[in-house]
């Protein structure tokens, strides 16, 4: 079973320190390669970053889409999930969506805590939009800037743990997601100081994708879904056109 994990910004620390997180939690038989957009946004902080972070994606997947059985976005704003649906006929998932659903399982609700407040309107839409409003209690900025959790770690773990504690405490939060997937390496640390899970949308993502895959379930082909039609897109975005991809 092949599968990818992309990580939509240009950081590739991001994305080792992403592959090292999950690894020892593979099954056996499992190949995960872990891939960085080419070209783009350094790190994905609010909807102007996202709105340039997709095109990379898409350019890096479907050279390979005949070869792979599932895709983990990994963004917590799950981006370009939705359009690689509808090109693909694998498994697509983000980190948001598989830390939500996995943290509704475990608790009865939770907290997200995530990195700059910008992020956080984005992420309360997620919420809405996969059925959690009522169980996400809050999402919580730490004010620590993505590329912090790679540069200045120290200063980054005591903003989170910070939030976490009031997560806790005053939101009496039963899990907490991990809002970024620049925290992907503090969950086990994090859940054994606090005795309580500590969600990373990483590795819940990646065994999603596994599960799916082992059963054979593929992505649906109607209604939202369905394939792009034939149309030509013009300028810099013509190599895009849907057309091309078939």
């Amino acid at each position: 079973m092949n599968i990818i994990l992309i990580n939509p910004n240009t950081t590739k620390t991001m994305t080792a320190s992403m592959y090292e997180s999950v690894l020892p939690f593979l099954s056996k038989g499992v190949n995960l390669k872990a891939l960085t957009a080419p070209f783009g946004v350094p790190s994905i902080e609010g909807y102007y970053d996202e709105a340039f972070a997709i095109q990379p994606i898409i350019e890096v997947i479907i050279p390979i889409a005949d070869e792979i059985d599932g895709v983990v976005i990994g963004c917590f704003d799950d981006t370009g999930v939705q359009a690689l649906r509808t090109i693909l006929d694998v498994p697509v998932v983000g980190i948001c969506q598989a830390a939500m659903q996995a943290a509704s399982v475990v608790s009865n609700q939770f907290s997200v805590i995530t990195t700059l407040h910008r992020s956080v309107p984005a992420i309360q839409k997620l919420a809405a939009e996969y059925g959690f409003r009522d169980i996400c209690k809050r999402v919580r900025a730490s004010e620590v800037p993505v590329l912090d959790l790679e540069n200045n770690e120290k200063h980054a773990l005591n903003l989170i743990e910070k939030e976490v504690d009031n997560a806790l405490k005053q939101d009496l939060a039963e899990a907490i997601v991990l809002g970024c997937a620049g925290m992907s390496k503090l969950s086990h640390l994090l859940t054994k100081k606090y005795n309580v899970p500590i969600i990373d949308g990483v590795g819940a993502a990646v065994k999603l994708v596994e599960g799916l895959a082992t059963l054979g379930i593929k992505t649906s082909s109607r209604g939202g879904y369905s394939r792009p039609q034939h149309k030509r897109y013009s300028g810099t975005l013509k190599k895009y056109s849907p057309k091309a991809f078939k």
